[in-house]
């Protein structure tokens, strides 16, 4: 088997952006179940794969048994995003000399069958094993049973209508007790709705109380702009979840049992469809962002989401566009399966993002990406000529910022570099979860550039590290609180070391502000801080190093005096990389750190970073931060002006510090730039 992608269908007249139709579709879901059934070596073995890592994700021993049923259960059920579409179209598919469809009717019916070695376990087994005295637990089965039931409906004619009535009613005695069971109050809520909107469907009686509790929780965790809160954060679960579920039980169950709530989840689908095209790039590739990074392109089934909805609003050949892109993001590379699974990585294998509640099979979520194959050959997501959205319509160095108060979400379309950049807040974390902070707290996040580990202690690639000296310790921002835009520039604060038991006037922090220029992102940041002396260092993007040229470069601004690095190299695929960072005031140096096994594209990596110190407590010094990251994906040089935009930076106070009053930034070019935190304060949301 290939390790890379290739597909063989292809219509650039139909899909002049990436040449993917239905067909290639088709092709890619074979593709990866040929890489799952290589590992099936006989036809009673469950979808048990390799498991490269195995210190963090689970089962974290043998002997947690309800842990094994729990993988044995997302093997099947993950699995089944792919296959069950594709059981539908090409029912008689064989793989290895297995049959698809009766593969997995055979394992689905074992599953739910007690006794059976197979059989994942009935919640109330679950907890006799585990051995859990919280009687609210819930258990990783809960999350499989909505896949299940969500692919018995794509396969219905191939494998749920084959069924006995006695084969039926033990598949639904199972799916009834985690249906009507405990679950996570967040999105895991949508997981016991299919469930029971499954089985009313079938005739089967559910508690329809329980569902309307879990429905009207549901949508109160909606936040705006198409966005609902997950836990406390914001990221993909908004639309791999919440999007994608809520669309199918309104066509289940919602539209003609509760109008109401299914009205609502279709309006908010509809306002997410409104800007979450520009949450792509001009390749379509997904943001690396949030947790479940592993998932990769699933975040695109939004799309299909909406199109399962009465009055749906995407527009198919965009819609289509970004998930094939997306999907080729992935598959197209040579690094993204292990022994013909996807990696526990974004690219390959890369155990920075892993998390606990991932086993080797958790991957296979992004098969979401391919319910779209549910959609008939002839409808509009397959037929509509592919069309790029905004990028179509942005003038060459033109940059288009959307700002979403809501789920305090900023993400610029750059036409320059084709790059999309995020910038996020409303993040909370503690602050020793460094995991959490790479996936929510960077300060940007790039669709070209993923976010990169911690290269060394006193770096981060895109967040600050506050070095107190007094104490020789080392802090990272763990709290973002999120203020808006005004201007044209975003205003955010970020705590380091942030807890409740505190008051805030005893936390340093960083007042965040910043704003777009054509190939990147201009800070002006302002230091907030009640204990000096401290060190402070800010990275740039982690940059894959696979022969990387470096070049320093400095030049006068009327008041002082720029410096830059220009990094000019290439990824892991071979793609041209260059990346500048420019300080200005405030800042002392520009440094590079090389680092090994932090980065998701590459073994090696680099980051550029600023540095800068505050030596005397209580002292007015400079407040003032000035810096700027430029990237783009070709080796053809920045301009100067590029590089130094910046002509005069004035000030309110006549220090010149930036301790107080409105900041102006003028640049070469005629535009200005006033940075003013007053008012902010009583304005900071989370």
């Amino acid at each position: 088997m290939n390790n890379r992608f290739e597909p063989k269908h292809l219509d650039y007249e139909l899909s002049p952006y990436t040449g993917l139709t239905r067909e290639s579709w088709i092709e890619a879901a074979e593709y990866l179940l040929n890489g799952i059934f290589q590992n099936i070596k006989d036809f009673q073995d469950p979808v048990v794969m390799p498991r490269k890592e195995t210190k963090i994700t689970y089962p974290h021993s043998a002997d947690a048994v309800w842990e094994l049923k729990a993988e044995y259960f997302e093997g099947l059920a993950r699995s089944l995003f792919i296959a069950a579409p594709l059981i539908h179209i090409k029912p008689e598919l064989v793989i290895n000399d297995i049959s698809v469809r009766n593969y997995y009717k055979s394992h689905i019916l074992r599953a739910c069958t007690p006794g059976d070695s197979v059989y994942v376990g009935s919640y109330a087994e679950c907890r006799e094993l585990s051995k859990d005295p919280n009687p609210f637990r819930a258990f990783q089965q809960t999350v499989e049973t909505c896949a299940l039931v969500i692919c018995l409906w794509m396969s219905r004619a191939e494998i749920w209508d084959t069924y006995t009535k006695e084969e039926k009613d033990i598949i639904a005695d199972f799916l009834l007790e985690y249906a009507h069971g405990n679950t996570v109050p967040q999105n895991w809520r949508l997981f016991n709705m299919l469930d029971m909107a499954f089985l009313n469907m079938e005739g089967y009686e559910i508690d329809h109380d329980v569902m309307r509790e879990h429905a009207q929780a549901i949508l109160a965790y909606y936040a705006g702009d198409g966005w609902y809160r997950d836990g406390h954060s914001f990221d993909y679960y908004s639309c791999w979840a919440f999007n994608v579920y809520a669309p199918l039980w309104n066509q289940w169950y919602g539209y003609e049992h509760e109008p109401y709530l299914a009205k609502r989840f279709e309006e908010n689908s509809n306002v997410l469809m409104k800007t979450y095209a520009d949450f792509f790039d001009e390749d379509g590739f997904t943001n690396m962002w949030g947790r479940s990074n592993i998932y990769r392109n699933a975040a695109t089934s939004a799309f299909d989401g909406n199109m399962m909805l009465r009055n749906h609003t995407a527009d198919p050949g965009l819609a289509r566009r970004i998930s094939s892109g997306s999907l080729m993001q992935f598959m197209g590379r040579e690094d993204f399966l292990y022994k013909g699974v996807p990696t526990l990585g974004f690219y390959g294998q890369f155990t920075p993002l892993v998390q606990g509640y991932s086993c080797a099979e958790s991957p296979f979520w992004l098969g979401k990406a391919f319910l779209c194959l549910h959609l008939p050959a002839d409808h509009p997501f397959w037929t509509a000529r592919e069309n790029n959205g905004t990028w179509e319509k942005l003038g060459e160095r033109e940059v288009k910022t959307t700002t979403l108060n809501g789920p305090a979400l900023c993400f610029s379309n750059h036409k320059a570099n084709g790059e999309t950049v995020l910038r996020s807040g409303k993040v909370v974390k503690n602050k020793k979860d460094e995991h959490g902070m790479w996936n929510y707290s960077k300060l940007c996040f790039n669709t070209k550039y993923p976010w990169e580990s911690a290269p060394s202690e006193h770096v981060e690639s895109q967040q600050y590290v506050l070095h107190d000296v007094t104490t020789d310790t080392y802090d990272k921002a763990n709290v973002t609180f999120w203020h808006g835009e005004k201007d044209g520039v975003l205003y955010r604060r970020q705590f380091f070391g942030y807890e409740l038991e505190t008051e805030c006037h005893w936390m340093q922090a960083m007042n965040l502000a910043d704003y777009t220029v054509p190939y990147g992102v201009m800070r002006a940041d302002k230091i907030r801080l009640f204990r000096k002396p401290i060190g402070l260092t800010l990275g740039a993007y982690g940059f894959p190093d696979n022969g990387t040229e470096i070049i320093t470069k400095e030049q006068d601004y009327e008041g002082g005096k720029a410096h830059a690095v220009i990094l000019k190299g290439k990824d892991f695929t071979g793609q041209k990389k260059q990346l500048a960072m420019t300080i200005y005031d405030g800042w002392d140096s520009l440094k590079i750190v090389n680092s090994t096994g932090t980065n998701p594209d590459s073994e090696r990596s680099i980051v550029v970073y600023a540095e800068t110190a505050r030596h005397n407590h209580n002292h007015y010094e400079q407040a003032v931060l000035v810096s700027q990251v430029i990237t783009k994906e070709d080796l053809t040089d920045f301009t100067d002006d590029e590089l130094f935009p910046i002509q005069k930076i004035c000030y309110t106070d006549p220090q010149s510090k930036g301790g107080y009053g409105p900041v102006t930034i003028m640049h070469k070019d005629g535009t200005n730039k006033t940075i003013d935190f007053d008012g902010i304060e009583g304005q900071l949301m989370l």
